[in-house]
């Protein structure tokens, strides 16, 4: 392996032959743009030397589908392959000084096999041979049951489900197989953007018109990501300025009174610079209380998101593409007497949160023969919010820079490299940020600075093995490292494919940016002594299944088992005191185990079903006792179906998804509220047709079986200020005739949103 690494560093393929390739790739005769062509073989015969000498090029067709490829005189395997569509391989000869033309027909691929992935290993690899396991999810998925926001676009894939926090302001976090939210890695194009507050306060202001497809990765990916990266990664992959759409528009409501707008459009500034704006604007100021209680059932909200992505068309044909975004939200739950003018005032309860915040990142192919690749991101977040009378204002700002460097060495090894640096700053108005006296306020400001390495060694056509280390080094923790190895069989035909993976993850825990139960006022919140980085270890065993038969039906099985132990567990404690959140590294272990299946089915006439099933246990053995985790259900399931009616014009979505009971966090031993939800459905379906090729309506109805938790999950919903709770000299509440059961107010016995069944409409417009 150390001849790798010093080949890697010092050496450079010199050529004195050269050749080219040019051609066209289109799709049912029009051009398709973004195609990748690349030499698959890093290792072939060069010509003039008759030497095995390493060559690995590649480039994309441009927006009129063309293509130019140089390399140096020799015979070579080259693959063309885009995303929803078979690759194509094919063994040519180039000659010294010649140009080969070749064009390419994209053939649509509907097993998902060949979709292109980013996400197990930074750089672009098909699916079918990613020894990371990829789940890739793309618009049409989305489509099926339209949503204003990733967050609940979410709540269909199996495996992961948006968690809400709070019953009053409706805040939440993504869970994948059980883990909780600040375990998930939110990344926006592969930079980490959504991390610490706006993983509680910003997930619900990334609306679906500006992704081009989800990749999910569960299980740690720290040796690739860093911290946060140990649950599991969900990758946001916005649309390109040269492949989306000329103009688009999406308008929706609802019969709640929601109204959601989305609209896009691509233009040209300049001959060299292709740019896309995205503006989706979100509004909903309809009080409801259907479960009586006289709190708000769904937060009102108004939002506007800004988006733009501009990519410059550059002389050496490398990449560079710049986005930036800008999100505000106002958003309030609380009393249904509740007014903006009452904001902070202990006369009638409410949750008001003013968010406001920027983000710019991107990519920089660098001008030199290699694969130097400059990733690069920044983003600050404001937040001015009040939870009853208890106010929360706070300042997040975040750079982010990774510089990664990839190339062949050898026959069969794909070397990756990188450099990667995280500064963030915190500040807020909490003890969280006061200095040990605690009588100043002190910012808290953390510097990450990392190195990694990947080998991604082709043993031969049917056997890979990836192997990852990665170093870090936290300015308030010190050095942690981060192994990896993932290993991947496939049969010859490729129909069955077995991965194996280990790894291990790592987090720092910053409990105001992950744990809004902390903000509530409703309760105190407690340290015991210092907390030290979590860290976790994973091995996942996946198998994938795909058949292909001769009437055009195509049928596959995912599945796979999954076992994490975590040692240094923080897990926040509702239990021991109902007045107090106390937060301490576990005197055990945590584990997360199970088993997931998806099976899809695609028939000749279009109707496509997919059904998911996750069954699993998250334990926590804390001094020597072993407890289930709160809010994690045992079994999940998820299904959809389509089904396309040519003669009507339309085509039938059903969507849904069932959970198993969860322990909920009761206030105290006498809370005779049920310690576990109930098992429980959300359904969908939706009708959808196209009048041309631009117009397309849908409409349908959501939460058909119109499920709502009781409306007994807020504690003590009549009395938001404990007015009448009398207290012991501790500050704990004490049974008393008017308050037998000892209890306060507390909104954190939720688990699923209190919005019934309700209708929906919606138009869309789309130029190409």
């Amino acid at each position: 392996m150390l001849k790798y690494f010093i080949f890697f560093i010092f050496s450079f393929s010199l050529f004195s032959q050269s050749a080219s390739i040019k051609g066209v790739v289109r799709y049912q005769g029009r051009p398709e743009p973004l195609v990748n062509i690349y030499v698959n073989n890093p290792g072939l015969q060069d010509v003039s030397s008759e030497k095995n000498i390493p060559v690995y090029k590649g480039t994309v067709s441009d927006n009129l589908g063309n293509y130019h490829l140089d390399l140096p005189a020799g015979q070579y395997q080259l693959e063309i392959s885009a995303l929803g569509f078979k690759t194509i391989s094919r063994s040519i000869i180039v000659q010294s000084n010649a140009v080969l033309f070749l064009d390419f027909n994209l053939v649509e691929d509907l097993s998902g096999l060949e979709e292109v992935v980013i996400s197990g290993s930074l750089k672009p690899v098909l699916k079918l041979k990613s020894a990371v396991p990829v789940e890739v999810y793309t618009k049409s998925f989305f489509n099926k049951n339209p949503t204003p926001s990733v967050f609940d676009a979410l709540q269909n894939i199996n495996g992961v489900r948006p968690q809400i926090n709070c019953n009053v302001c409706n805040t939440g976090d993504i869970h994948i197989n059980g883990l909780e939210g600040p375990y998930t890695f939110v990344l926006i194009d592969g930079m980490p953007i959504v991390s610490g507050l706006s993983t509680v306060y910003g997930l619900t202001g990334i609306p679906n018109s500006l992704v081009d497809r989800v990749e999910i990765v569960k299980g740690p990916a720290s040796t690739l990501y860093g911290s946060e990266a140990v649950g599991g990664i969900i990758n946001l992959i916005t649309k390109s300025p040269i492949t989306a759409p000329r103009f688009s528009t999406d308008l929706r409501t609802s019969s709640w009174g929601e109204v959601n707008v989305d609209f896009g459009s691509r233009f040209n500034l300049g001959s060299k610079v292709q740019s896309l704006l995205g503006i989706n604007y979100y509004n909903f100021q309809n009080p409801v209380d259907n479960n009586g209680d006289n709190f708000t059932d769904l937060t009102l909200q108004k939002h506007i998101s800004l988006f733009n992505k501009i990519s410059v068309k550059r002389k050496s044909q490398k990449q560079l593409d710049i986005a930036t975004r800008y999100f505000y939200e106002d958003r309030w739950g609380g009393e249904m007497q509740y007014e903006s003018r009452l904001r902070g005032s202990d006369e009638v309860y409410g949750e008001s949160i003013f968010t406001s915040r920027w983000e710019v990142f991107g990519t920089y192919q660098l001008p030199v023969k290699t694969a130097l690749k400059l990733d690069f991101s920044a983003n600050g977040h404001e937040q001015n919010s009040f939870y009853g009378v208890t106010p929360f204002k706070a300042s997040q700002y975040i750079g982010f820079g990774q510089l990664t460097w990839n190339k062949a060495v050898a026959i069969n090894h794909d070397i990756l490299m990188g450099l990667a640096y995280r500064y963030t700053y915190y500040d807020d108005n909490t003890f969280a940020t006061l200095s040990e006296d605690g009588l100043l306020n002190k910012s808290i400001v953390t510097h990450l600075p990392g190195i990694f390495v990947q080998d991604d060694w082709t043993i031969n056509t049917q056997n890979k093995l990836l192997v990852g280390l990665r170093y870090d080094y936290n300015s308030v923790h010190g050095s942690v490292f981060s192994p990896r190895i993932n290993y991947k069989w496939n049969s010859i035909n490729s129909n069955n494919v077995v991965r194996l993976s280990f790894g291990n993850g790592f987090r720092v825990a910053n409990v105001f940016t992950e744990d809004h139960a902390a903000l509530t006022g409703a309760r105190s919140v407690h340290f015991e002594g210092n907390l030290k980085p979590e860290t976790s270890w994973n091995v996942n065993l996946n198998h994938v299944t795909n058949m292909s038969f001769s009437s055009g039906a195509n049928f596959g099985i995912d599945s796979s088992v999954f076992y994490t132990y975590f040692s240094n567990r923080i897990l926040p404690d509702y239990e021991t005191d109902p007045n107090k959140i106390i937060y301490a590294n576990l005197n055990g272990n945590a584990i997360s185990k199970g088993i997931s299946t998806n099976i899809t089915a695609t028939m000749p006439s279009g109707i496509q079903l997919a059904i998911g099933a996750t069954l699993m246990d998250v334990s926590v053995t804390d001094n020597g006792v072993k407890s289930r985790q709160l809010l994690t259900e045992r079994f999940s399931g998820v299904w959809n179906l389509s089904v396309p009616l040519p003669n009507l014009g339309l085509t039938i979505d059903y969507t849904a998804n069932i959970y198993g009971p969860m322990r909920l966090p009761l206030v105290g031993e006498n809370d005779p509220r049920p310690a576990f939800s109930p098992w429980y459905s959300i359904q969908n379906i939706q009708f959808r047709k196209s009048f041309t090729n631009a117009w397309e309506w849908y409409a349908g109805i959501k939460n058909l079986l119109n499920f709502t938790p009781p409306k007994d999950s807020i504690s003590r919903a009549f009395d938001p200020f404990d007015n009448g709770v009398d207290f012991d000299a501790e500050g704990n509440a004490i049974a008393t005739p008017n308050n037998p059961n000892a209890l306060v107010f507390d909104p954190s016995y939720v688990y699923a949103s209190n919005q019934g069944i309700h209708a929906f409409v919606g138009l869309r417009y789309t130029l190409d």
